[in-house]
């Protein structure tokens, strides 16, 4: 039990670092990734008010966690 804990640690941990160069060498080459900018983010001004709600960019990162995490467990199974 505890093995197999670790070993989700550490693949999750991997996979931080990981998404972190990824997002370095985003930053580097220049061009940005569109998250809060995508369809379906609503975001309204007003005279004295703004409101901003990122639905897309929130179905787009549940999606990916989602496909992310069923990878993972899928890996743990086949130990």
């Amino acid at each position: 039990m505890l093995d197999e804990v670790g070993k989700m640690l550490i693949y999750f941990g991997l996979l931080l670092v990981v998404f972190g160069v990824v997002l370095i060498l985003f930053s580097k080459a220049g061009s940005s990734l569109p998250i809060g900018r995508l369809p379906g983010d609503i975001y309204i001004k007003r005279d004295n008010f703004v409101f901003y709600f990122p639905l897309g960019t929130s179905i787009l990162i549940s999606l990916v966690l989602t496909g992310l995490s069923f990878l993972i467990m899928l890996l743990m199974r086949k130990q």
